[in-house]
């Protein structure tokens, strides 16, 4: 139950990055503000894992230890790259779908893709609590986008679209790769602090490409600070670790709290007049949530996945 709640509670800290962005200053880009974001969150990540991985070395030395190959290399790499992608495509989408329907899109198409990518990578059905756990999170996830503000024409931009389920992609991709780090021996926040540290890495090279003088402004700093350290940093932490108790799918399909946070701060911060289909599906997806929270409220998420026969 444990990693259940670390990984709800960092989809409410990844829950705020919108709103952040709504509220930061005029005269920032998508890739300016992924960019910082990474560049900040990522340092602040790989310094917070690597420090409590030393710990828990120090802990467990007699615990044997996977050795670094070129797979996990790799891997963590990919998690690096993928992270660093997932910022620009996301504000991206939330900048021309509005939050709360460009979170809802990234986020609701995470799960699907994890489950789709889990099960390619090792043929086993999703167990009946998850599909129908992401069933209802995901119908939520349809009814909170269709039904958008009150009163506006519906409709989503193409590119801010694509930006969305992109960015949905790069999660998944996340998600996966972490479980197999997990499955090989890999402590939990080596594998993040790797992450972290690579994807800032990727976009230090970026920096002199993006127009920054917003962050000479208080509100670019607050903005820039919050977005790396609290959503990528703490969050990430908390997500690594609730992840090594759960599947890459059913870890995705929690962070489903992340559209159900930012569709509430966008009513309640931002002024955002939802439809009442939109809040059928906030409901809806709630109630998905709340059913895999239950059927994950074992201390270790007891065979989630199925072998087929």
């Amino acid at each position: 139950m444990l990693h259940v709640l670390a990984v709800l509670a960092a989809a409410l800290l990844f829950g705020t990055t919108g709103t952040s962005q709504a509220l930061g200053p005029s005269g920032t880009t998508p890739l300016s503000i992924g960019v910082m974001r990474m560049v900040i969150g990522g340092a602040g990540l790989a310094l917070i894992a690597f420090t409590l991985a030393a710990r828990h070395a120090r802990r467990s030395d007699a615990t044997p230890r996977p050795r670094l190959g070129a797979r996990p290399v790799l891997l963590m790499v990919l998690t690096g790259a993928c992270l660093a992608v997932y910022q620009p495509l996301f504000f991206l989408g939330t900048a021309r779908n509005g939050v709360a329907v460009g979170t809802v899109v990234a986020l609701g198409s995470a799960p699907i893709l994890a489950g789709l990518l889990e099960w390619a990578l090792t043929r086993r059905i999703p167990s009946p609590t998850w599909m129908g756990a992401t069933a209802l999170a995901t119908l939520g996830v349809v009814l909170l986008g269709f039904g958008g503000e009150a009163g506006s024409a519906g409709g989503t931009d193409p590119l801010g679209l694509l930006g969305s389920i992109g960015a949905g992609a790069s999660f998944a991709v996340i998600a996966n790769a972490q479980r197999r780090l997990l499955d090989d021996g890999w402590d939990p926040f080596t594998v993040v602090g790797a992450m972290g540290a690579s994807a800032a890495a990727l976009c230090v090279f970026a920096i002199p490409f993006v127009d920054l003088s917003w962050l000479g402004t208080a509100s670019g700093l607050t903005m820039a600070l919050w977005l790396g350290l609290g959503t990528i940093a703490i969050a990430y932490v908390l997500f690594t670790w609730g992840l090594s108790g759960l599947t890459a799918a059913t870890a995705a399909t929690l962070t489903l709290g992340e559209p159900l946070t930012a569709g509430i701060l966008g009513i309640f911060v931002l002024g955002e007049r939802l439809s009442a289909l939109a809040i059928i599906g906030l409901v809806v997806l709630a109630a998905g949530l709340a059913l895999l929270a239950w059927g994950s409220r074992a201390p270790r998420d007891p065979e989630p996945f199925a072998v087929e026969a």
